[in-house]
């Protein structure tokens, strides 16, 4: 028999064999799943992503998508957690924060999440494990902090607690809102207000801010200026706002004599038998009741400078311009000063008054010419002894003069008489 002649393959045939070898179709395996891993991988990174940008206004959601992420988890176990949640709800928030705990052993708030789950189940000594174990992680947590406080004072620990109202005002200085009333109230109580004055005189970062907030907002004005005056002696500064503001705060209150008490603490060299500041020099933008107080009523213009009183006001306008309070025990006095650039008719000259508070009129004095005696001026008066409290004040008439009335003071004061 004829043999038969060998098949030759096509070359197509030959190129498909080549291509298909043992050696390409691993490496053709090994490209679709490099290239399934990659796509895995950027969903999972897109899913991720977005599961993080979600967290905490829809944590619900960003759970579903990255549950094995340990923040996504703590986030969703607090949400299930609030105030009114159900017991159901309190036992899936305890799953997840401990799922949570398992994948990121820092997320803070799953520990706080048992922490406060614990304590409304009234297991307080889990609650404090779970509380000291998210103290160790973090100190920025709002809700750690707030319960630490809480336990100290339920425990009686006032040191402790204000250590952490110490620590909570340091990293969120924004809690003041919350926590200043508080402690405003805790000043007024004996047996908080020595940890707190140690704390203050510390030089916390958060204690001008407090003091300033403290100052007229206490129930008793009294109270805020013992309080005050005991940081005084600690050496703590109070700022000229809070002075003026604790002043302010007991006269409102009807203790003046209180307020000129921590007034004449708070200002070296006061005396009641005399007025304060004669030449002017004592500036502040936060002045007491018993300091000079310019006014000006959106007409007439008032202004203290170094060493100088300035005051102007338009034709036929009138009405105060200066006063200062005073405490003058009953009896004789002086109202002596020097002034410059007054130069108006009798009628429209400017005037003192001395009144009585709730009692009228003492004394008026109209002010001269400054060409008159250099400018220097000078009226008796006399305290009656139904007149505890004064009140100093220089008043604008009303002039028809085309200028108005304008004038300068660069001494007043209130001596005893000789």
């Amino acid at each position: 028999m004829p043999t038969a002649a060998p098949t030759v393959p096509r070359p197509e045939h030959t190129k498909a064999r080549e291509w298909l070898t043992p050696r390409r179709r691993g490496e053709w395996i090994a490209r679709g799943i490099v290239t399934a891993l990659l796509a895995l991988l950027g969903y999972e990174a897109v899913t991720f992503s977005v599961a993080q940008t979600i967290r905490r206004a829809q944590p619900a959601a960003a759970y579903a998508l990255a549950p094995y992420d340990g923040r996504v988890a703590a986030a969703y176990a607090t949400s299930l957690a609030g105030p009114e949640a159900s017991r159901s709800d309190r036992s899936r928030a305890d799953r997840l924060a401990i799922e949570a705990l398992r994948h990121d052993p820092t997320a803070v708030i799953a520990a706080a999440t048992l922490g406060l789950d614990a304590q409304v189940h009234g297991d307080l000594a889990a609650a404090r494990r779970a509380f000291g174990y998210a103290q160790t992680l973090s100190r920025r947590d709002v809700r750690v902090q707030l319960w630490s406080i809480e336990d100290a004072v339920a425990r009686g620990d006032v040191r402790g607690s204000l250590r952490w109202y110490d620590i909570a005002l340091r990293v969120k200085p924004d809690m003041g809102e919350l926590l200043f009333p508080i402690l405003t109230a805790a000043a007024a109580e004996p047996s908080i207000r020595p940890a707190l004055i140690d704390t203050l005189a510390s030089r916390p970062m958060w204690g001008e801010g407090f003091i300033k907030y403290a100052a007229g907002r206490g129930t008793d004005a009294r109270d805020t200026a013992a309080f005050f005056q005991s940081l005084q002696r600690r050496g703590v500064a109070l700022p000229a706002s809070a002075q003026a503001a604790a002043v302010d705060a007991l006269i409102r209150q009807g203790a003046n004599a209180t307020a000129w008490s921590f007034y004449a603490a708070t200002h070296r060299g006061a005396d009641p038998r005399r007025s304060r500041d004669p030449t002017f020099a004592a500036l502040s933008d936060f002045p007491t009741q018993f300091d000079w107080v310019a006014v000006t009523n959106g007409e007439a213009t008032a202004s203290l400078q170094h060493g100088a009183f300035d005051f102007s006001a338009p034709p036929s306008v009138g009405g105060l311009l200066l006063w200062q309070r005073q405490m003058l025990p009953p009896g004789r006095y002086r109202l002596s000063g020097a002034t410059e650039d007054i130069d108006q008719p009798a009628s429209s000259r400017p005037y003192w008054t001395v009144t009585c508070e709730g009692d009228g009129e003492v004394m008026r004095f109209d002010l001269p010419d400054s060409a008159d005696q250099g400018g220097r001026f000078a009226a008796a008066l006399t305290i009656p002894a139904n007149c505890p409290i004064q009140r100093l004040s220089l008043f604008a008439r009303p002039s028809d003069s085309v200028d108005g009335v304008t004038g300068r003071l660069t001494r007043a004061e209130v001596t005893p008489a000789a």
